[in-house]
């Protein structure tokens, strides 16, 4: 008798691979912000900021890797996913992450410049939007905010 051994693979494991991005994105020199996508416990898109190098206002690592879920999927609504973000989502991607139909949000570190899950504002909490989706703070929001307040850090030793 064969018998298949499920791994059921927990938040702490997508937003490690959240935080390898956010790293890939800081040896870029961008703010150090990584994304992942999850259907059914596998990764399908995945994303860092990079609007420093691809002159792009919008290159966010949740639109990053909402854009490499659509395509991966071959469809730009997003049912049954999972996004896992190190940093609490900004007002823009909020309305990208609710208009691709993303079942769940889980971040690490809170924004209180620019995070909408509460910090500034709460825009998944709106009733009167036609999609909710379910949000998770908090997950290894340590780790999460220790990449970018080192990021920060150098940046400022740095500068003159």
């Amino acid at each position: 008798m064969n018998e298949e051994t499920v791994v059921v693979l927990g938040d702490d494991f997508f937003m490690r691979e959240a935080i390898s991005l956010a790293r890939a994105a800081e040896c870029l020199g961008e703010v150090p912000v990584g994304a992942v996508v999850v259907k059914a416990g596998k990764i399908v898109g995945r994303g860092f900021n990079s609007p420093i190098g691809e002159s792009d206002p919008t290159a966010h690592a949740e639109i990053a890797a909402l854009r490499d879920a659509a395509r991966n999927l071959g469809n730009y609504r997003l049912p049954g996913c999972e996004l896992f973000v190190t940093l609490e989502p900004c007002a823009m991607c909020a309305g990208a992450i609710l208009h691709s139909r993303i079942a769940r949000v889980v971040y690490g570190a809170r924004d209180p410049k620019t995070g909408v899950h509460g910090s500034v504002v709460d825009l998944f909490g709106v009733e009167r939007l036609n999609h909710h989706t379910t949000v998770t703070g908090g997950i290894l929001a340590e780790e999460c905010s220790a990449v970018l307040t080192a990021f920060f850090a150098e940046r400022r030793r740095k500068t003159p």
